[in-house]
């Protein structure tokens, strides 16, 4: 007797795949998840991976589309961005992302497969909002890559070290550095 096959639905296979790359990039890391291992555990064609996504780096790049992004530290005045920022960095002093999958993405950073990919993290999640938050500033996009890289900086530092409870000193420290990289000195443009 012959098992029924389940219909075909693209949608709902590119679902899967991508709900069963979440789960494993995020438990495993990009590096040890394999295109048979998500394939297996969304029950589809291992094929169906290069048709829909073109490889394992461009389905961890559609997983990363879905991660939140700064934009939240980007609501309020000009003003105050520094102290977010500070304040959202410090945070990231003490902790880890609390995305697996950005956690996973912090792991695999230098893996060459997918360093285009973080490129692009990079440019979409940080730089692009920050630079369209300062408006027509001629130097928004050199600002906002100086700030990026101090946030970028303050994640290695606690991947290398650990993470260390950030003092109020800590936070005033940083709201200082925020407001000399992004030339915000409490006027609004």
């Amino acid at each position: 007797m012959r098992a029924e096959a389940r219909p075909r639905d693209r949608a709902a296979t590119r679902l899967r795949l991508l709900d069963a790359a979440r789960a494993l990039f995020a438990e495993y890391g990009y590096e040890r998840v394999t295109v048979r291992m998500i394939a297996s555990a969304a029950d589809a064609n291992i094929a169906l991976v290069g048709r829909y996504f073109g490889s394992k780096a461009g389905l961890f790049g559609e997983v990363l589309r879905d991660e939140p992004t700064i934009r939240v530290v980007l609501e309020g005045d000009r003003a105050g961005l520094p102290r977010r920022l500070a304040e959202f960095a410090a945070r990231r002093m003490h902790a880890d992302p609390k995305s697996r999958i950005l956690r996973a993405l912090a792991h695999s950073a230098d893996d060459p497969e997918i360093q285009e990919l973080v490129r692009e993290r990079l440019r979409t999640a940080i730089i692009t909002p920050l630079a369209e938050f300062l408006g027509d500033d001629p130097d928004a996009m050199a600002k906002a890559r100086t700030a990026a890289a101090l946030l970028t900086g303050i994640t290695r530092v606690r991947r290398a070290l650990g993470p260390e409870p950030p003092t109020p000193a800590d936070v005033d420290r940083l709201t200082a550095m925020f407001t000399v990289c992004l030339d915000i000195s409490g006027h609004e443009p």
